[in-house]
């Protein structure tokens, strides 16, 4: 799995609140929630990013509350995947189930910065900043976890394998 994007960078803390905050959880709607992806760390993040772009984060992305809206708003919003030293442990467990890959990187989430183009090889972990050429190395994601990721989350790749028996 090979991941091309241009990288929005976010801060430490980046709570659900942050990512969709809770006055749009009326709704469900994965384009309506894009609308207001992280709206309120960047009010204008919904009209800039472009499909296929790259959150670079730091320390404890997702933390807060465990909806699972906020890995739907981040993935309808065009965002392919997440990079940041950590994770809260629920929003790991969202991202994968909603088909968002997310990549813990200390040394990359420090160095890469906004507006860089960066691709990330999810079979090896490797992330390489393509505008300055460094290459950082995260955990790659085990092939069961990208069986999740191009079956678009857990409930389509339950879904495909129900069919498939």
């Amino acid at each position: 799995m090979k991941i091309k994007g241009k990288v929005w960078k976010f801060g430490d803390n980046i709570d659900t609140d942050l990512i969709i905050p809770a006055r749009y959880l009326n709704t469900s709607d994965p384009a309506e929630l894009a609308k207001h992806c992280m709206e309120d760390a960047d009010p204008a993040f919904a009209s800039k990013v472009s499909k296929g772009d790259i959150i670079v984060a730091g320390k404890n992305f997702g933390c807060g509350s465990s909806r699972e809206h906020a890995p739907i708003a981040i993935k309808a919003a065009g965002v392919s995947a997440v990079v940041a030293p950590s994770f809260a442990r629920i929003f790991y467990r969202n991202a994968f189930n909603m088909g968002l890959p997310i990549f813990e990187c200390p040394e990359a989430a420090a160095a890469i910065e906004e507006g860089h183009e960066v691709e990330i090889d999810g079979d090896t972990g490797t992330i390489t900043d393509l505008t300055t050429g460094e290459t950082f190395k995260a955990q790659p994601i085990p092939p069961f976890m990208q069986s999740l990721i191009a079956d678009g989350g857990l409930i389509p790749h339950i879904m495909k394998k129900r069919k498939a028996a």
